[in-house]
């Protein structure tokens, strides 16, 4: 199962990007984008933690689906 995003980058950015799938470095910008999203939650597990213990509260107070 896969969800489409819409982003905005900044120029130099996106640049940078194609480069690294234009040189052969990964199959295509969404391969990128995947992989760079999966470094970052890797490397910061308190801050995904936190934001889900937020939700619960948020969800605890005010009630929700």
């Amino acid at each position: 199962m896969t969800t489409s995003v819409q982003a905005e980058l900044p120029d130099q950015l996106a640049r940078q990007g194609q480069a690294l799938v234009n040189n052969g470095w990964v199959p295509d910008m969404n391969a990128l984008l995947t992989e760079a999203l999966r470094r970052y939650l890797e490397s910061h597990p308190e801050a995904l933690a936190e934001a889900f213990v937020r939700e619960d509260v948020q969800w605890g107070l005010h009630g929700g689906d």
